[in-house]
């Protein structure tokens, strides 16, 4: 393992005092305020003035009707894909899922979040492969996922580190086929998208929307997350099962199964503090974004992409991805990783560990599920078709799998917004000494 602090490729670098991190929540004070109130007032369950405060923000910020605040993301996620399954094949038994014998086209480099509800509602995932442009489902695949299954009715669609995927195309192909959208927004909060001539939020795109303020994301509760919507049944539903649906008796009765997923008023209490800096938080990851792509621009590198014309994104991680004539041999097993240097050439596995060395913290980007062992079963589609089983030396084609190829070559950066502009360039002279 290579000492850097020893290799004369980093002499005069000095390791950071205090770690930079990768996303860490920033906080302002307001918080402490709601927080405190929400004590004051013995208002610490799943009801309270913290609640209905964001639910009203958030709505109105992303442009939605309604909001329901839930304890996670994943929550969230879950309910809008139970919701979806319910919606096109009807209520299942207590002991069943929403999806059963169902397939759901999903995203394939995302967090393993966006996925397992279709697992708990009982269906089957479906993979569709990532294309460059913006790192996010690509809509060729979608279509060509259409052709090998053709009774698929929900697509799970997830904006990667903050940037908007082609949803005006996969909109298309989805009405075209006559499927619903699940909008995993839970990294995109405040990133737009230009929508047949329109300016949206993401959040707004898919029939059933989900964000998320995990302790990482661009405002935070320390947790929680929320269903956004423009139906009210759909809203009162999910609000129903978030509180273990429970009905309108005196005592504790329920005619569907349920789930103790309601925020807290505490965490909500964080949430409300948070909202007014949001607009704040997106410059400032902008600013990092931006630094990145000026300092880096003489390395054999780009940062992660988006459609100018059609989005703006939250920035909420930065990211790169090393040209292929530049990667040095770099390896990965399922727990471990091996890597050599090359004079010029680099390795995600490299930087990722000289970062590490300096007390800074990067990420590899996110493992596509396709490749996730629990997942290794499921169909996985790219522009070409079938994405498992090919051989070259039998099927023509490139063989093609663009999320592998990201997750080969491509890294998370520090991003935090509390980094200095010092602080950034420290992280990118250390880059350009990777491919000394």
């Amino acid at each position: 393992m290579t000492d850097f602090k020893s290799d004369p490729r980093f002499a005069g670098i000095e390791a950071f005092e205090k770690k930079v991190w990768l996303s860490s929540p920033t906080m302002h004070g307001d918080e402490q305020h709601w927080v405190d109130d929400a004590i004051a007032t013995n208002w610490v369950s799943t009801v309270g003035a913290n609640i209905n405060e964001v639910e009203k923000q958030i709505a109105d910020y992303v442009g939605c009707q309604y909001a329901v605040a839930l304890s996670a993301g994943t929550a969230a996620l879950h309910l809008a894909t139970k919701l979806a399954g319910e919606r096109l094949y009807g209520q299942a038994r207590p002991n069943e899922g929403t999806l059963q014998g169902h397939r759901v086209f999903c995203s394939d480099t995302t967090f393993d979040a966006s996925i397992n509800p279709v697992a708990y509602e009982d269906g089957e995932a479906v993979f569709i492969d990532t294309e460059y442009d913006t790192w996010n489902m690509c809509p060729e695949a979608l279509e060509k996922a259409f052709s090998f299954y053709p009774d698929t009715r929900l697509i799970v669609v997830a904006h990667l580190y903050g940037t908007p995927g082609k949803l005006e195309e996969i909109r298309r192909i989805a009405d075209r086929h006559g499927a619903l959208i699940v909008e995993d927004a839970a990294e995109s909060l405040g990133a737009r998208y230009l929508l047949n001539g329109k300016w949206v939020e993401t959040g707004t795109l898919g029939d059933f929307n989900c964000i998320s303020f995990n302790g990482n994301k661009i405002i935070t509760g320390s947790a929680g997350g929320m269903f956004l919507t423009d139906n009210l049944e759909d809203a009162n539903k999910v609000r129903k099962w978030s509180t273990q649906s429970r009905e309108a008796a005196p005592w504790y009765q329920h005619e569907e199964i349920g789930y103790n997923y309601r925020m807290s008023n505490i965490i909500a209490g964080i949430v409300r503090g948070q909202m007014p800096y949001l607009a704040e938080h997106i410059d400032q990851k902008r600013a990092i974004w931006e630094r990145y792509e000026k300092g880096l621009a003489d390395l054999p590198v780009r940062m992660n992409p988006w459609d100018r014309e059609k989005s703006v994104p939250n920035f909420w991680l930065s990211c790169l991805i090393i040209d292929k004539d530049a990667m040095a041999p770099h390896v990965r097993g399922e727990q471990d990783e091996l890597w050599t240097h090359e004079p010029g050439k680099s390795s995600p596995g490299e930087i990722l560990a000289a970062i590490a060395a300096f007390n800074a913290e990067g990420r590899p980007v996110w493992k596509p599920m396709h490749m996730q062992p629990i997942y290794r079963t499921h169909a996985f589609i790219t522009a070409e078709g079938n994405g498992r089983a090919r051989s070259n030396a039998y099927i023509a084609g490139a063989g093609i799998d663009v999320g592998a190829d990201i997750f080969r070559r491509g890294l998370c950066l520090p991003s935090d917004n509390k980094m200095t502009p010092a602080q950034q360039d420290r992280i990118i002279e250390i880059i350009h000494r990777c491919f000394a």
